[in-house]
């Protein structure tokens, strides 16, 4: 297993009740699991747990058998917001996660048009700035630097929540095609219902900082954005995560 959490707990000094409680989870190998939650249930806390960002109260954290304390470049991290250094070209910023593997600067230019061409960029961009970019584009620049770091496992904490529906949609696309082909296990924070469906083999539901339900997802890939609603299945499992989440459903 590649990731695994025991009573864990998470407590801020002046808050009346703990940020996390109780969490255990396992995380197979290879597997695509959406942490599923309103804001503030802890599912982002989570996250940052098991980066080792956040050191809990009490519990642990465990990736293979060893004690998360820090961070780890075999656990690469996506934020809501794009990171990119802005006084860099897109090919400096991809180029210093290389840099940082040990990869040869002879051997980054290269390295670089093949994370373009993975991320669906056109070369031509490498040259360009951050502020240079539309915000789909720039999330796709910070999945290409998450990738040239080869993590194992990929964190990530909404990134495409401040992108316009049809950019999102897109890069829902293009991060299950990454997975698909590279199969790394990826953890994904989510309070998108269809979000998770589309992207989820597992879905974990946060409420309140505990874990309240574990959804295996019924529905084949591929999960088309424009098919989804159609598929047998998809009714039944986004009414559970509505209750779950205490959505009331709408009356006809």
């Amino acid at each position: 297993m590649a990731i695994r959490t025991d009573d864990l707990v998470v407590h801020y000094p002046g808050n009346p009740a703990p940020t996390l409680d109780g969490i255990s989870l396992t995380i197979p190998d290879g597997s695509f699991t959406v942490l599923l939650g309103a804001s503030g249930s802890g599912k982002s806390t989570l996250l940052h747990c098991l980066a080792g960002l956040i050191t809990p109260t009490s519990g642990t954290v465990t990736d293979h058998g060893a004690a998360v304390t820090a961070p780890d470049p075999r656990r690469g991290v996506a934020f809501q917001r794009d990171v990119l250094f802005p006084w860099m070209s897109v090919a400096d910023n991809i180029g210093f996660a290389l840099r940082a593997r040990g990869v040869r600067a002879t051997d980054r230019p290269a390295r670089v048009a093949a994370l373009l061409d993975d991320v669906e960029l056109a070369r031509t961009v490498a040259g360009r700035r951050p502020s240079e970019l539309s915000g789909g584009m720039r999330q796709r620049v910070s999945i290409a630097r998450l990738l040239a770091g080869e993590p194992a496992v990929m964190l990530m904490d909404e990134p495409f929540a401040a992108l316009d529906a049809l950019t999102r949609l897109k890069m829902q696309d293009l991060l299950t095609d990454l997975w698909t082909r590279a199969r790394r296990t990826i953890v994904f924070v989510t309070h998108d219902i269809d979000e998770a469906i589309r992207l989820a083999d597992t879905v974990e539901v946060l409420d309140n900082g505990r874990l309240t339900e574990r959804i295996t997802n019924p529905l084949d890939r591929p999960r088309p954005a424009d098919t989804l609603a159609d598929r047998p299945g998809y009714s039944e499992i986004r009414k559970r995560l509505h209750h779950r989440l205490g959505i009331a459903q709408p009356t006809r």
